[in-house]
């Protein structure tokens, strides 16, 4: 049996003060993760040791490198792209460590870019101190959608068999009711359907579509968005042959474990999502941005201030995040070569049919 090829990993190292590189440093001493990939991860030598050093983790070392083509493929490899001293000031959100966040995202997306590495795995930012002329953006998300010129994008929480999508993604709540439309709501489901299908191999997703109020409106009760936006919206996607259902109270969804019978899930706003998702699959769970022309993972915490250069971060969501990253690279491929096999077949089908004529 033919061996995989190993999947090389851009790996950002989000902000310099948070638990970024510890996640990455625990996760890559097991050198079993060797196996199916090459990290790369794109740093700077003086902050890296530096961290490493006053963290107290003695049993790894980066493998220095000046760029992805000199990367060991048995070893954590770090480009170094941030050139001036950083100071290392744990759990705190200084401007420096902003800025160090954002070269590393910087260069791992240019040389993804360049197909110079397969997928993109970002450690936590601070969405407040990487704000600069050069990233004024919510999150990842909306940064990497402009980056490749992707007009719809969906974050997309993943673990376990459970799938969420955010219909309205980092918006404030008092904004919510107001940007949701039949329309965005139908291209979300479709971008939905295909990245079930496409990324994640399932051949007819079920997608289940939860309610913006509370008991999804109660008929109408308690808000008229389910009757005017969500349940047209959702009568449209069937039109298109999806595979949606809803809308469904979220509360009553979750609690009941109904959650389970379906491939993928669409809140309407964040929090309606990411608290029963994280409450379910903290550990394990991890952020993918569906719709993106690049594969893009990152642990689904945050940059954990609290617990920075303590030791005590679990690398457990950062692994996944990697391990994900690969398989839908893989998946995307597998897809593919199908989609070219079903043209061709079709095609010589078509040129038969002419002779026969």
């Amino acid at each position: 049996m033919a061996k995989k090829q190993k999947i090389r990993l851009a790996i950002s190292i989000g902000d310099g003060n948070g638990i970024g590189l510890e996640v990455i440093m625990k996760c890559f001493s097991d050198n079993r993760m060797y196996d199916s990939m090459t990290p790369i991860i794109y740093g700077g030598r003086n902050h890296a040791k530096s961290y490493k050093k006053q963290i107290g983790i003695d049993d790894f070392s980066f493998n220095f490198i000046d760029e992805p083509s000199k990367a060991s493929p048995k070893k954590a490899n770090l480009v170094d792209v941030i050139q001036k001293d950083i100071k290392v000031d744990f759990g705190q959100a200084t401007k420096e460590s902003g800025a160090c966040a954002l070269e590393s995202l910087k260069a791992a997306v240019a040389d993804l870019a360049s197909n110079k590495v397969d997928v993109l795995v970002t450690a936590p930012i601070n969405k407040s101190n990487i704000q600069s002329d050069q990233f004024q953006f919510p999150g990842h998300t909306e940064y990497l959608a402009q980056m490749a010129n992707s007009d719809e994008v969906l974050m997309f929480m993943i673990s376990n068999g459970i799938r969420i999508g955010v219909a309205t993604g980092h918006i404030p709540v008092n904004e919510v009711a107001k940007s949701i439309t039949k329309e965005g709501i139908v291209n979300h489901l479709k971008l939905m359907n295909k990245s079930l299908m496409r990324d994640f191999g399932i051949v007819k997703p079920k997608i289940a579509v939860l309610g913006l109020n509370p008991h999804a409106g109660d008929n109408g009760l308690l808000g008229d968005e389910e009757i005017n936006i969500i349940t047209p919206a959702i009568d449209l996607a069937k039109k298109s042959n999806l595979l949606a259902f809803g809308p469904f109270p979220a509360d009553g969804f979750f609690g009941s474990s109904s959650f389970k019978h379906f491939d993928g899930i669409l809140a309407m706003y964040h929090d309606q999502g990411l608290i029963p998702f994280k409450a379910l699959t903290f550990e394990s769970g991890i952020n993918y941005t569906a719709g993106l022309p690049i594969v893009r993972t990152s642990p689904d915490h945050g940059t954990a201030y609290e617990i920075a250069g303590k030791n005590e971060a679990s690398a457990a969501s950062f692994r996944a995040a990697c391990f994900a990253a690969i398989d839908i690279y893989r998946n995307r491929q597998k897809h593919k070569s199908l989609m070219q096999h079903s043209i061709y077949k079709k095609k010589s089908n078509q040129q038969k049919s002419t002779v026969q004529e």
